[in-house]
């Protein structure tokens, strides 16, 4: 399979992931859509379902359906002789592999015959515990020998690994955002009041309850459970206040059994932003990531975020904002202080919000993201790099 690129017009790209939906899906159709304007071919194969094969073949993608369970199991075999399989067919000179089950399918098809780049969007070793978490970081040392990149999408990410001993060949390019797409709405205050009436869940609310909105899968990844844990303290201090949790996922009914007063359940939303628009707050109280979305899309939106102190949230805030908008995993007595602390000073949440907007546009716009991604993907493949290409990588 021949990778000497130098005087190819149009190299292939395959992408894999597991996830169809949520933040992975949605870092894939970013880049899919840049890499197909950019003049490349790009395939992706996912398994069917969820909103990445559309948002794919809308971008102009080729869409190869890969069936693929979300976790390592009976089932890996099967999944890496057809990914295999799926390979030959489609010919890429260069494999990007999005989160661990992707990451060791596609690893072990390839087995370095063609350049290949993991981004693991998060450790597969942090979302686990006992044996399966050493069997998991196990798995990530042994197959950085078949990675030409590790991509991380934070610094801390990428030094969680290798503290974890993956020694990697690695890259870090940060998260972006599509700063158009996810952008403030009116501040006139009528038009506020008449996007809130326009969204479920909340459209019987009195119009000026300070909204906390939490957008993100309902999962134990997220958090979600401490944020419910905290609510009744926020309650206490600030009585009119609304939490919504907008998605959906594998705890939706563990939560709706824990959820206090005051907490409303919108479900998954196709379109999140007039959710960030519609709020005061944003909140994401996640136990590990590699960077959230979330909160990049959130204070796109001139929104105030507050979120936990895991990989990727301190790169995520704008300076300075750590003291007001940063708290420990995991702990819902400093989760309901951050929020009540903003809830009770409107004018912060203002003045935070504008920060973050400006911070957003200038760091994380997604076509820096996918920029940096294509000059990664020409060094691998020995083509020339546009001079003067600014890049976050390591």
């Amino acid at each position: 399979m021949p990778h000497d690129l130098q005087s190819e017009q149009r190299p292939t790209i395959l992408h894999v992931s597991q996830p169809v939906d949520g933040g992975v899906a949605r870092v894939v159709a970013d880049l899919v859509r840049a890499q197909v304007a950019a003049g490349l071919r790009v395939v992706v194969a996912a398994p069917p379902g969820g909103a990445l094969h559309g948002d794919a073949a809308a971008a102009g993608a080729e869409v190869a359906p890969w069936s693929a369970s979300r976790s390592p199991g009976p089932t890996l075999p099967g999944e890496t002789w057809r990914l295999a399989g799926l390979i030959r067919r489609t010919r890429p000179d260069l494999v990007h592999a999005h989160s661990a089950k992707a990451g060791l399918a596609a690893r072990l098809a390839v087995r370095g015959r063609i350049p290949t780049v993991h981004q693991p969007h998060a450790w597969s070793f942090e979302a686990v515990g006992g044996p399966t978490a050493r069997l998991a970081l196990a798995w990530e040392r042994y197959a950085a020998r078949w990675s030409d990149r590790v991509l991380c999408v934070s610094e801390a990410e990428r030094l969680r690994g290798a503290e974890a001993g993956v020694a990697a060949r690695w890259a870090v390019i940060r998260n972006g955002v599509d700063v158009n797409r996810y952008a403030p709405g009116s501040s006139d205050e009528r038009a506020r009041r008449q996007l809130r009436a326009s969204l479920p869940t909340v459209s019987e609310l009195p119009p000026d309850a300070p909204l906390v909105v939490c957008v993100g899968r309902l999962c134990p990844q997220k958090g979600q459970l401490t944020l419910l844990q905290a609510w009744p303290e926020v309650t206490a201090a600030v009585p009119d206040a609304r939490l919504v949790l907008v998605g959906d996922g594998p705890d939706r009914q563990l939560l709706h059994e824990a959820a206090p007063p005051g907490v409303l359940f919108a479900g998954a939303a196709e379109n999140t932003a007039p959710w960030y628009r519609a709020a005061d707050l944003v909140v994401l109280p996640s136990r590990w990531e590699g960077m959230a979305l979330a909160p990049l899309e959130a204070m796109a939106c001139a929104r105030p975020v507050v979120v936990t102190d895991v990989c990727g949230a301190r790169e995520s805030l704008p300076p300075q904002a750590a003291s007001s908008c940063l708290v420990p995993p995991e702990d819902p007595a400093a989760l309901a202080r951050a929020l009540c602390g903003l809830l009770t000073r409107p004018q912060l949440c203002v003045t935070l919000g504008q920060r973050a907007l400006e911070h957003v546009r200038t760091t994380y716009d997604v076509r820096r993201t996918a920029a940096a991604v294509l000059d990664l993907y020409r060094e691998l493949l020995g083509l020339p790099c546009p001079e003067n290409r600014e890049q976050s990588r390591r």
